[in-house]
């Protein structure tokens, strides 16, 4: 039986959490997932993992062997990545980490393109409205956006996240065109649930050094949800430029308070420090350093 991977079908899992959802990852029974499992206890001479019919635990053995195996399938991707770089061509796995509204909105665009130039590079794109620690979750790369905080990870500045505030014609119409952000407490302006406490509107109305705004009518955590209510007259919308770009340029929204936007926010590629950039990698991160130069 395979040693290697063996290791791999015991890393995973471990991080799946059990046999069936090992089974499903590398497409085999889960009754070939125990034989791996199984063949390494007996040459280790111990139990990794404690089975019931309901629940399974890591022994200490299985916690020790899990740190090394975890370790030394990482040197093998670096073995493996440091190979690839002394090839030409693109070619392999990027597992890509973005938030989701950035990455359905901005980012998916830019790998269908990457990918139509280079056919041997395959991406696993994962979106989550939460921090991602790339190392920790086999990431070769992640899009955060905003200052960084000091890491051991290299980062690239890729993009600018730039802001609109808007409404439709037939709002202002009614409502009148607010001129400054001391304003807006007499407008309905439509919340972005995932906004944090000091982000959203909240950054505008503490530059007017202003604390509280009418409640909102309605609030989502979709930025598309709030764009059909800002369409249908409901109220003013905050969201990314990129989302309601085209909306703006039809005419079906106005921008308004331009010059009392917050200032663009850095977009950045980052990666791992210590893992040397193959091919597939350094393409990726100068297509859409590139890419998004050109928009």
């Amino acid at each position: 039986m395979d040693r290697l991977l063996s290791l791999e079908v015991f890393v995973t899992v471990v991080e799946l959490g059990n046999f069936s959802a090992a089974a499903n990852e590398f497409d085999i029974t889960p009754a070939m997932i125990s034989r791996h499992v199984t063949n390494l206890e007996k040459q280790l001479g111990g139990t990794l993992l404690a089975r019931t019919t309901r629940s399974m635990k890591l022994t200490e053995l299985g916690e020790n062997y899990y740190k090394n195996c975890k370790h030394i399938l990482s040197l093998l991707d670096e073995a493996n990545a440091g190979a690839e770089a002394l090839t030409s061509q693109p070619k392999g796995n990027l597992k890509v980490s973005a938030s989701l509204g950035f990455g359905a909105l901005e980012l998916a665009p830019k790998i269908a393109q990457y990918l139509k130039l280079f056919p041997e590079v395959n991406i696993e794109l994962s979106l989550a409205d939460r921090y991602v620690d790339i190392v920790e979750e086999g990431f070769d790369l992640a899009i955060r956006i905003g200052e960084l905080k000091d890491s051991s990870l290299k980062a690239k500045r890729i993009a600018d996240f730039e802001l609109a505030i808007c409404a439709s014609p037939e709002y202002l119409k009614v409502n009148g065109t607010p001129q400054v952000p001391e304003e807006l407490v007499n407008h309905e302006c439509l919340e972005f649930a995932n906004w944090a406490h000091n982000g959203g509107w909240q950054t505008i109305l503490k530059s007017a050094k202003l604390n509280t705004s009418k409640s909102p009518r309605f609030s989502a955590n979709n930025g598309h949800a709030l764009r059909h209510a800002a369409l249908d007259g409901i109220g003013i919308i905050l969201q990314p430029k990129a989302l309601l770009k085209n909306d703006i340029e039809s005419g079906r929204l106005i921008e308004i308070l331009v010059t009392h936007l917050p200032k663009p926010r850095p977009v950045y590629a980052v990666f791992p420090s210590e893992r040397q950039l193959a091919p597939k990698l350094s393409s990726f991160i100068e297509f859409l350093a590139s890419s998004f130069k050109k928009n």
